[in-house]
């Protein structure tokens, strides 16, 4: 069979299209087009064995199917904690990857065991000139909700300048909410949330713990619009709707400098699903992810179903 004699003449004698033209007496034109033949006729099937880490191609994929431009992925650890702690230092070498400049910083479980991880270690300047929160400060005692701490600790231990939102997360009323943005001091972060270069912000399940008065916030708009996730203290359904409420009296970045900045990193926790996930990265506001390998695949796995459905 001629279609064979080339194949394996080109393939595993490894003779040049010229070499074989001249053997068979035939054109390298022929040649070509008998090859084209062989694979097309499955007479030669070819395989490509990549060596880079299955990491890197689920990112690539992740970069092509949800029009990201990046991010990292790391391993699932032996529990949730350990599984933390290496999202948290994938985020910082991603912060440093992507050049730093004004940093941005959300809160939430993964980035308070990532501030707490840096400040165990030596202080070293770093790319971030400054870093700022995104929302004020939430007055449970959890630390990973302690919005300026974290900035502190984090400026402190990247030797950034930090600026600090001196009001609660939360305010009582829409006057009040009125009144806090008149003052200086949140005059002054929403300059720097204009001229954000990065911002690193949580993608949290819903429901989760704590629940930041959602009730009180949004009654049942957050059920009438199946939310199945938070960013920062902003809520969004599988869609990627970010859910508005009269009664929404937060202070944190507005969603139009979030997603005006270059780049905005979504932080997942270990315990994050893939929905709330989905969701997150279709309210175009992320740029970059720091997630499981595990749970992107599941994303992608999605994401494929519904393109072919």
């Amino acid at each position: 069979m001629r279609l064979e004699r080339v194949a394996r003449m080109y393939y595993e004698q490894q003779l040049s299209q010229a070499e074989i033209a001249q053997t068979l007496g035939i054109s390298r034109p022929l040649i070509s087009r008998l090859l084209s033949e062989a694979r097309e006729a499955g007479v030669v099937e070819v395989k490509i064995h990549s060596k880079l880490p299955t990491g890197l191609l689920t990112l690539e994929e992740a970069q092509s199917v949800f029009e990201i431009g990046g991010g990292g992925l790391v391993v699932d650890g032996s529990d949730d904690r350990s599984t933390n702690q290496a999202l948290g230092e994938r985020a910082l070498g991603l912060i440093d990857e992507l050049g730093g400049g004004r940093l941005g910083l959300g809160w939430g479980q993964v980035i308070g065991i990532m501030v707490a991880d840096l400040e165990a270690r030596p202080a070293v300047r770093g790319p971030i000139v400054s870093i700022c929160p995104l929302v004020g400060n939430f007055g449970v005692p959890i630390r990973y909700y302690h919005s300026n701490e974290n900035v502190r600790i984090m400026a402190q231990q990247t030797k950034s300048s930090p600026y600090f939102l001196h009001t609660p997360a939360f305010a009582e009323t829409r006057s009040e909410l009125d009144l806090i943005y008149q003052t200086a001091h949140y005059q002054a972060i929403r300059r720097e949330w204009d001229r954000l270069d990065i911002a690193l912000v949580n993608i949290s399940n819903h429901p989760s713990t704590p629940d930041f008065a959602s009730g009180a916030r949004y009654g049942d708009r957050l059920i009438q619009h199946r939310a199945v996730g938070r960013m920062i203290a902003y809520y969004f359904n599988v869609a990627g709707q970010i859910i508005d409420s009269d009664q929404d009296f937060v202070i944190q970045i507005p969603v139009e400098p979030l997603r005006a900045a270059p780049k905005v990193i979504g932080i997942c926790a270990a315990n994050v699903g893939v929905r709330a996930l989905i969701g997150a990265l279709r309210t175009g506001v992320i740029t970059h992810i720091v997630a499981r390998e595990s749970l992107v695949k599941q994303a992608l796995a999605v994401a494929k179903n519904a393109i072919s459905s």
